[in-house]
């Protein structure tokens, strides 16, 4: 914030009240009895960002949700709890309203579109590919076939393999290199490394991922990619009979069932 005058404070105090829930009046009637210390709603309304006569209904509001005392004198006098307390409130009402989110997000029935289970997705930028392969697997109940080259392979990845061994699903690692086998056995010595047919660090491309063989994505890494900063895009899709899932499961147990073969 380049711009510290008191204005330019107030008003992006305000804003950010209005992004955790309060209203434009709730905001400024709070931030204004902050400059004040306490005052009355004429005081509140001298400042020229709330009406006088919506300054009660603000106030009445911040009072329910703890952010300020008011004092039942003649004329009514208003004082706002101290930065500390405020902050730890709107904190844990925020955690509240997420958490109450939660739950009813979790009891909502999901509308069956069977044009969705056709559908191919594209995701760019490393961070958002990366974070789609950790979501899925986190929702794998049953299995996870993962090609990936070492530079994606990252410490949240593992820490997600780990977990989802811990819940019983079957692991498949492939195109690791060698130098990178002792590390994943170490952190999830469940998995069964196996060999591709091709050296995968070479094509230019970033992951093959089927879970729960119902979930699978596919990413290439860009021509500027980089181990610090890769560059890279993918196409996903969901449902047993999504193309780019039969493909790419058809693919894996091909893989997996000849390197069983010849490890026998």
């Amino acid at each position: 914030m380049t711009d510290s005058s008191p204005e330019r404070v107030e008003a992006e105090s305000a804003r950010l009240l209005q992004e955790l829930g309060l209203t434009e009046y709730e905001a400024y009637t709070f931030v204004c009895l902050h400059r004040l210390g306490s005052g009355t709603a004429k005081d509140v309304a001298e400042m020229n960002h709330v009406p006088r006569t919506r300054v009660y209904d603000a106030v009445d509001t911040l009072h329910e949700a703890g952010l300020v005392d008011i004092q039942y004198s003649s004329p009514r006098k208003f004082t706002p709890v101290s930065r500390e307390t405020a902050i730890r409130k709107l904190e844990l009402e925020r955690e509240n309203v997420i958490e109450e989110l939660s739950e009813t997000l979790a009891q909502l029935d999901p509308v069956e579109n069977p044009s969705e289970e056709f559908a191919v997705w594209t995701v760019s930028g490393h961070e958002t590919v990366a974070s789609r392969v950790l979501e899925f697997f986190e929702d794998a109940d049953e299995e996870i076939v993962y090609t990936t080259v070492d530079d994606l392979l990252t410490e949240a990845h593992l820490d997600r393999l780990a977990a989802a061994a811990e819940r019983g699903v079957d692991i498949y690692l492939g195109g690791i290199s060698e130098d990178v086998h002792e590390r994943i056995q170490e952190r999830v010595p469940e998995a069964e490394i196996f060999e591709t047919l091709w050296e995968w660090s070479e094509e230019g491309a970033g992951s093959l991922l089927v879970t729960d063989r119902r979930t699978a994505l596919i990413s290439v890494l860009g021509d500027d990619a980089s181990p610090g900063d890769p560059d890279e895009t993918a196409v996903w899709g969901t449902g047993r009979r999504n193309s780019l899932v039969v493909v790419l499961r058809t693919v894996f147990t091909w893989q997996i069932q000849r390197y069983d073969d010849e490890s026998e």
